[in-house]
């Protein structure tokens, strides 16, 4: 069941137009990754599903961006909008701050005041984010003191903390050694248990390992978009075959 559905989504910065005509369904507790070459708008394709880009002055977007059903772009207050759809970047960004107070922040912000309520968040969303064990007994120390993979999953933890449906995720590996690298894949397969996680990677083998669906982008379009297994084994495009077996890109 398709939990976003974009219809006929172009978006220009200024007069360059970045999105063309973008039309796709994302199912519900899955995971969705977005794969093309640097600058094809997969990136600024995750971003119009949170409204990010309307924090850029001269972006225009036209078409529509559903989200169970209901126009983001007219229907929702963006704040309340990315509490529902939370984002996770490309280079872990912890506050500098408590591990605690990184969890507690989104809710604290939302009016939960409770102490026992906000310990609950913080043990449920480390817990969330495979991060629990290693952090339980340094809470109140800096989350800067944290390894950068551990850095990204509190990361994740964080987007955990305010109930999300849908975590977006901007290339979030690309800055993590290997070990940490696998380590937040195994977390993807977790997340969609509970979540809907649609993922930027210039990884493909990141994306066969992890991604059920896969879309292919092309100079702000999408080329080709189906289960991940046809996109690398029987692709029907041959531009979608030319790039996975690395002949551009």
């Amino acid at each position: 069941m398709a939990i976003i559905e974009t219809k006929d989504l172009d978006l220009y910065y200024g007069t360059n137009q970045a999105l063309k005509k973008i039309n796709l369904d994302i199912n519900k507790n899955e995971v969705t990754a977005l794969i093309g070459p640097s600058g094809c708008g997969k990136s600024t394709f995750l971003r119009t599903l949170n409204r990010m880009n309307d924090l850029i002055e001269i972006v225009k977007v036209e078409g529509k961006v559903l989200f169970e059903g209901k126009n983001i772009y007219d229907d929702y207050d963006e704040i309340a909008l990315r509490k529902r759809i939370g984002m996770v970047f490309q280079k872990p960004n912890p506050f500098p701050m408590s591990i605690y107070d990184n969890i507690t922040y989104g809710p604290k912000i939302h009016g939960i005041k409770d102490k026992k309520v906000l310990d609950e968040i913080v043990e449920k969303s480390l817990k969330g984010a495979a991060l629990w064990d290693e952090t339980k007994d340094r809470l109140k120390k800096s989350a800067l003191g944290l390894s950068g993979g551990q850095q990204q999953r509190l990361c994740i933890a964080r987007t955990l903390a305010t109930s999300p449906e849908i975590i977006l995720m901007d290339e979030p590996t690309s800055a993590l050694d290997p070990i940490s690298t696998s380590k937040v894949e195994e977390l993807m397969d977790e997340l969609k248990k509970k979540y809907t996680v649609i993922i930027v990677t210039h990884n493909m083998q990141q994306a066969g390992r992890i991604a059920d669906k896969t879309a292919f982008f092309l100079n702000g379009e999408v080329i080709e978009f189906d289960a991940t297994e046809n996109i690398f084994y029987k692709p029907r495009d041959k531009r979608t075959e030319d790039y996975i077996t690395g002949r551009f890109g």
